[in-house]
C-alpha cells in the first residue's frame, strides 16, 4: 500500500482500492478524497468524520453509586 501521508492519524492512500481496504478493516465502507501537495489522495470511510470516529476510542461512561452508611 502506498501512503501519501496521514491526516488525524488516518492514512491517505494513492488509490481508492487501498482506502476501501482500510475502511473494511476498520468497520467502514467507501472512501472520500483529500488534496495533498497537488495530488488527490484517497481515505477510507465515506466521510472524514466517519474515518475519525472509526479510530477514536469510545469512552464508556460509568456510574458510581454510594451508600450513606452513616449513623442516623
Amino acid at each position: 500500500m502506498s501512503v501519501l501521508t496521514t491526516i488525524a492519524g488516518i492514512p491517505l492512500y494513492t488509490t481508492a482500492q487501498e482506502a476501501i481496504a482500510w475502511a473494511r478493516a476498520n468497520g467502514l465502507s467507501g472512501y472520500h478524497t483529500h488534496g495533498w501537495q497537488g495530488l488527490t489522495g484517497y481515505m477510507g470511510g465515506s466521510s472524514h468524520s466517519a474515518a475519525v470516529q472509526a479510530i477514536t476510542p469510545t469512552t464508556a461512561s460509568t456510574t458510581t453509586t454510594t451508600s450513606g452508611g452513616g449513623r442516623y
